[in-house]
Order: C-alpha cells, then structure tokens, then sequence
C-alpha cells in the first residue's frame, strides 16, 4: 500500500487534477491518497473570515468568488453541474460566513470550520472526478478518522483514537481511498484543523497507522534541493536523505515538507519521497533512515528569512535558578515559537530566534514577567533585533568532521557576513547562524561555492577606468572566459563599470561583446553612486578594479575596504601616500577579511610583489634593492641613439602606449620614485616619498613645462643635451638607465651608465628589472626581468590579480 499526498498546486487547475489522476492510475499497489485544497483557496478563506468578523457585507463576494471557482473547476472536469453534496458544503460555507458577520466575531472554532471547506470541495471534487474516469474510489471525511483535542487552528492529534478508527476504516478501502488533508475534528464532532503543514500531517498519520509501503508527497518541485534556488541559482537536487536530515532543512525553511509530517513516518521506517507531479519521471527525493556515509558532508544549506532575536541578559541573573523557566514559559504562553537558542556560558545572557511576526508578542510577553527585574535593574531591558536571517548546514556526515564551522565562518567573514547568533546541537548534523537579512543571498551563495565544489565559482567584478589598460583587461577576460568557466569553475561577471563619463550596473553581467555601445548608453557617472550601487547590490566574491590614475578613486579604498570588498589596481597613488594610509589600508584588508592587491603597481604583470611578498612572510629579510622600474624609460634610451631627436622618440613611445597619457609623469622620475617606495614598503620598511632623493635627466627647463605640448617644444630645444648624455655613455663603453635603488635606508631615483657586465646593460625593449639582496640571497641577488610596460602586460597584472583573488575565499 502506498500513500500519496497532493498538494495545492498539484490540484490547483483542471490541468493538475487531470494530470493527478494519471499518477494515481499508474499505481500498481492500492492508494491511500491525501488532497489540499485548491492552491490559494486557503487564503481566501482566511480572508473572508476576517472579512466578514470585521461587519463588512464584501465577504458576500469574496464567497461568491470561491463558489463560482469551485463550481468551474467542477464543471470542466465532470462535465455536468455540481450535485447536492457540492452544495450542501456551500451552504454550510455561507451559513457559518453569516454568523460571523452578525456576530461580528471570528472565533478559532469557527474559522477552522471556514477553513475546512477548501478541502472537502477539493476532494469532493476529485472523488467524481476519479469515477468518471474509470478510477475505483472511495471518499472518507477525515473528521470521522482524525480524532483531536479542541486547540482549534493547530489541534493535538489523539493518536490512541485516531489508530482505531482508521484501523476500522481499513475495512472500506477500494483500489483508491481518498482523505482531505489538513481537517480533523474533536471527540464530540467539531471540526478543527492540524494547522501548517495539516495536509502533509495526515498523510503521515494515515501511513504510520496502515504502516504502508512507501509514503509519497508530490508537490510542483523536483524535491528538495541543495540551498532555496530562488537566492541560489546554482543549486542542485538532492536524491537521498536521512530523516534527520530532512528535519533539520525542513525545520530552518525548506518549505518542500513540514517537520511534524515526517515524524510518524519516521517512527514506522516508511521510506518517504518528494516528486514533482508535473514531472513525474524525476525521480525526487528519497527520505529513509538509512543513509550514504561516503557521499555529501553537507546535505543542503537552508535559511528562514525573516527572524528576530530576542536577548534577556543581565548580571542578576548569574547563579540565580528559574531566569531560564520563566523566560521560555512566558514564550510559550503567549504562543511564540522559538527557532533557535543560544545561551553565554557565563549565565549572563540568553539569545533566542523567533519569527520575525512574533517579535512584539514576545517583547510584551518577557517585559509583563520581569518587570520588577527590569526595574530593579537586576536585568537589563529586554532586547529585539530585527531584519535578521538564520543560514544553516545540514548533514548527517558533519558529524565528528574537523573544520566544517571553521570553513564556514571563515568563507562568511572573508565575505563581509557577520554573524549574530551561533548554535549547534549536540546530533552535530546543523551549525546555525544568525546574519543580516540583507546577507542572506549573498551567504547562502558563498557557502553553496564552498562545500558543494563542483559548483562555478562565481566572481563579480567592479571596474572604474576603461581606457587602454581597461579595454585590454576586458578583452584578456573576453578571451578567456570561457576557459576559466571549463577549467577552473570560475564564472567572471563584470557587475558594474565606468569611465570618467557613465557608468552602467548589470546583476547578471554586461554582455562583453557589446560593453562599449552598453557603457555608452549608461547613466552619469558618479563615483558616490557608482559605490552606493556597488554596496546595495552586495554580491558575494566582489571586486573593484580601479583602472585609473585618479587620486580621488584611490581615495574610495579605505571606504571599500571596510565593506568586506577587495580592491585590485595598478593605481599607485594610495600605496605611496602618507606611510600611515598605507599602513591603514593594510589594515583594513585584513579587518574587514577582504584584499588590497596591487601586484601591477610595479613592473606591471611582472611578479615582482607576490615575490617579495614571498620572502618577507617564509622570514628572509631585503636589505639592498636595484631596479630599473619604467618600461617606459628602458625603451627611451634603447631607442634613442643621438640621431633621432629624444622629442621624437618620446612621441613615439606614448603612441604605442609606453607612456602615461601625459608623459611627464614617466620621465619626471615621479612614477618611478613611486615603484620603489612600494618595494621598499613591502620590504617591511618605513618611508615617505619625499625620503627618497631623485636625480632627474631633464634640464630644470622641462621640468617647468605646462602642458604636455610645452613640454615637447622644452625637450626638442634641449636636444643638445640629450645628445651629450648619450655621447658620454656610448664613449665609455656603457648604456643609460634610469636607476631606483635603496640600501641602509636610503632610497634614490637617477640616470646611470651602466658597462656591460651590469645585469641592467642588456636590457631590450620595454624590459623592467629588479634585484633583492637579501638575507638569503646575499652574494647573489634573487632576479626576476621581464615586459614592464604596455597595456596588455599591465592588463595581465591585473588579470592575475583577480585570479589570485578567485582562486582563494576572496
């Protein structure tokens, strides 16, 4: 014998109905079946009650809504009008709707009585249906069998009773034996309801008590899935669970089954199953006792949405018996139910989730049974927080398993998540935790990354500046997208991004074929909106790009950071500003959990930083630094060569990108300076920009220039000199080179003519070069050459970036 249970969706049209019937045809064992009523039915019937208790005669035709939908449903399906046990239900209906109007008062009595119509219509109508169809049904009134007590609107089942009459009923069964969910009734015949979740409640107590073969609850979802795939959309069915398990999701929201419907299923070892029945080939959800030790650690995360905590604490109550007693029978009383506990070892506080509905009833509750405390100030006022959200692990294999809570207050708190409340029972098979309700998606998304694996990663990117280095990076991501998806479960959104004109916000991306046309067409920009977005949108595994030279973007880290954002630049303004902001930047890196990379801050793409990031943290120490730190200023003096005017190398270096878009930066010293304080920083030393002397190879006349075209006709005039600065090299046998160098705490920036058997005299192109003295590498420097400059190395830096990000919990 099987049992199934359909729910509201599953009979809320013609269409399920006809597609229920060819389920329960298909049977091959006899089927004790369990219908709701018609989806939405309940509350309308909720309303008409208190539409009607409230004096207002529009319950009239609310009524006639629910009569006229039943009436159709009931006609499209048999063809033929209601019969008159249709209409004794509807007359019933509307003398119950009468009295309370004219008495202007909803007992619970009476609206479980209201409430009871949806399903013995719905069932009714299905039982002719069935018979027109050929089926061998038998109708039974769930009252006659589910026996309670009067607690109307969530009556307690009396289950000695309810057994035997079932038992008896037994006798009547047919090829189908059809019971309305959700209604039952007292001893003497009054009809009350088993409150949320009824339908699926007296499927199991029918199940329990014929100890039937299989248990089937068919629903409009596949089964129970991984996480709730409105938030997360990567979220995967689960074939098996234990009951253990399915209690715990169902109990912190997932709304699939309700926890006490499980229970006479799981005190009878009856496997139970979850399907879809608008797909009724999937194969759902099994629920047994047993379970797989090998698969899955974690089950599913699941979450309430709207929680509040409520916190009685005070030093009066250390030592002191009863505080506890009190606290959670004055709860009780006034009908709260509490979610989840959490208590101080110390006895000073106890913490409490409740529905977020159930806030201000408890608050009176608690402030009515420790008022002379709280007056005293033997215990503080009762404290509310609302706008809360419980995420919680589930698993049956968390069980004795090292560092589940830790990876997951870990990948939280690298998120900006933080946590409220915790509470784990002793069973070990849920850890839960209480958050902001505007973290909710963000949570659930970045744990279902972390311990469900196989799932792509996915990474949401905020990009200022799209200039040339932005438009290489963008195209760098373009090309290997989808490479990153395949091999590295690594899906790279660009969520916002913006120029010095507009700026454009997509949640599902910008598509990157068309960006430029989409990011023309976007709004002003604005850096305080541009931000305000950013943070309302409060993704997980976020980033912002800055691809600019601006000082006032730099000055955004500070504020990004502390949102549990990482930042990814080649900007180096905010890395060589006072030593203090610097230091400050770092620190916040790591107190709100999110990084501050700046890897093309020198060298560009080379990996000069992650290097010396290296040494300094595996304990070695840098005590002399030597670099050639410009692409720009290599390629300058490579390819002048006396002949050619410097002018005109100088304009060709900034047309091939080479250059910052006004070169002077480059050739003043001032980038490079830049660069070699970052080294010396990361090196673990203390200095400010003005400490490091810097020798320019300009005349004091170019130095002076005012606009980049000045500047060219002051170089183009000082020609003579140049060509001098060559000339001596070239005598002497050496090439000239822009040094930066720092030893003994001294730093410097000046032109050099380096001989052949310096590391830096065969320097081509474009190339940077950096050697580290260090405690490991004394007599011979650690190395590391390459492409310093261009806008595709520099994009690459920041790829790389980005990746390092990725790759770890962000």
């Amino acid at each position: 014998m099987k049992v199934l249970k359909f729910g509201g969706t599953s009979v809320g049209s013609e269409e399920a109905i006809r597609q229920v019937a060819k389920i329960v045809q298909s049977q091959v064992d006899q089927v004790v079946l369990v219908t709701s009523a018609v989806g939405g039915v309940t509350d309308q019937l909720v309303k008409i009650g208190e539409v009607a208790a409230s004096g207002d005669k529009v319950y009239i035709s609310h009524f006639e809504v629910v009569k006229v939908q039943h009436e159709q449903l009931y006609y499209n399906l048999i063809e033929n009008k209601p019969d008159d046990k249709f209409y004794k239900i509807i007359e019933e209906f509307e003398d119950i709707c009468k009295g309370v109007f004219l008495l202007r008062e909803l007992t619970t009595r009476s609206s479980d009585y209201i409430l009871s119509i949806g399903e013995r219509l719905s069932s009714l109508i299905i039982s002719e249906f069935f018979r027109t169809e050929g089926i061998d049904i038998t109708l039974f009134d769930s009252r006659q069998y589910i026996k309670t007590d009067d607690h109307f609107g969530h009556a307690n089942v009396n289950f000695k009773l309810t057994t035997q009459k079932i038992k008896e009923a037994e006798a009547s069964f047919t090829r189908v034996s059809l019971f309305p969910g959700f209604i039952s009734s007292t001893e003497d015949n009054q009809t009350t309801t088993l409150g949320r979740g009824g339908s699926d409640y007296t499927a199991a107590i029918l199940a329990g008590v014929l100890v039937a073969d299989h248990f089937e609850v068919w629903t409009d979802v596949d089964g129970l899935m991984t996480a709730d795939p409105r938030m997360v959309k990567r979220a995967n069915f689960i074939e098996h669970v234990s009951y253990e398990e399915a209690l715990e999701l169902s109990h912190f929201g997932a709304k699939v089954i309700y926890p006490p419907s499980i229970q006479p299923a799981l005190e009878k070892g009856i496997p139970m199953t979850i399907k879809n029945t608008f797909k009724p080939d999937q194969k759902g959800t099994l629920i047994t006792k047993e379970w797989d030790d090998n698969k899955q650690l974690i089950r599913g995360i699941s979450s309430i949405k709207d929680i509040a905590l409520v916190t009685l604490s005070g030093s009066g109550m250390v030592g002191i018996p009863k505080f506890s007693y009190r606290f959670f029978r004055a709860l009780s009383t006034a009908k709260v139910n509490v979610i989840l506990i959490t208590q101080a070892s110390s006895e000073h506080s106890i913490t409490v989730g409740i529905d977020a509905k159930d806030a201000n009833p408890a608050l009176k509750a608690l402030k009515e049974e420790f008022t002379e405390q709280i007056a005293s100030n033997h215990i503080d006022p009762i404290l509310v927080e609302k706008n809360l959200s419980i995420i919680a692990l589930v698993g049956n294999n968390m069980r004795d398993q090292v560092g589940v809570s830790g990876q997951m207050f870990n990948v939280l708190g690298k998120n900006g998540v933080s946590i409220k409340a915790i509470a784990q029972g002793s069973s070990e098979r849920n850890i839960s935790a209480v958050i902001s309700k505007d973290d909710l998606s963000k949570a659930l998304n970045v744990l279902h990354e972390s311990f469900f694996l196989y799932a792509t990663k996915r990474i949401n990117l905020f990009i200022i500046g799209t200039g040339n280095v932005g438009k290489a990076f963008i195209n760098q991501l373009v090309q290997q997208f989808t490479y990153l998806k395949k091999n590295h479960q690594l899906n790279i959104k660009i969520i916002g991004m913006a120029n010095s004109k507009k700026m454009i916000f997509e949640k599902d991306g910008t598509p990157l074929s068309k960006w430029e046309s989409t990011l023309a067409n976007g709004a002003k920009f604005d850096k305080k909106d541009f931000l305000r977005h950013m943070y309302e949108m409060n993704l997980r595994n976020s980033i912002f790009i800055d691809i600019t030279a601006s000082d006032e973007i730099a000055a955004l880290y500070p504020e990004i950071l502390k949102k549990s954002i990482s930042v990814v630049t080649p900007n180096k303004i905010a890395a060589t500003g006072p030593q203090v902001d610097y230091l400050n930047l770092k620190s916040m890196s790591k107190k709100f959990g999110s990084r501050f990379l700046f890897e093309t801050n020198v060298c560009a793409g080379l990996p000069v930083l992650s290097t010396l990031n290296d040494l300094v943290r595996s304990g070695d120490q840098v005590h002399q630094i030597e670099a050639v730190l410009s692409g720009t200023l290599v390629f300058l003096f490579n390819e002048y060569n006396g002949t050619t005017k410097f002018v005109d190398v100088i304009k060709k270096a900034k047309e091939l990108g080479f250059t910052e878009p006004d070169p002077r930066l480059d050739l003043f010293g001032s980038d490079v300076k830049r660069k070699i304080l970052i080294l010396i920083r990361e090196s673990g030393y203390t200095c400010e920009y003005d400490d490091i002397e810097l020798n320019s190879f300009l005349p004091q006349s170019c130095m002076e220039s005012t606009t980049i075209e000045d500047f060219y006709e002051k170089v183009e005039a000082e020609e003579a000199h140049f060509k001098k600065l060559y000339d001596d090299a070239q005598a002497k046998g050496s090439r000239l080179k822009v040094v930066a160098k720092y030893k003994n705490g001294h730093g410097s920036v000046g032109l050099e003519a380096v001989d052949a058997t310096h590391p830096f005299y065969n320097l081509e192109g474009k190339d940077n070069i950096v050697l580290f003295y260090t405690n490991r590498y004394n007599d011979h420097p650690m190395v590391i050459k390459g492409a310093g400059a261009g806008a595709e190395v520099t994009a690459s830096g920041i790829f790389a970036d980005v990746l390092r990000l990725s790759q770890s919990d962000i």
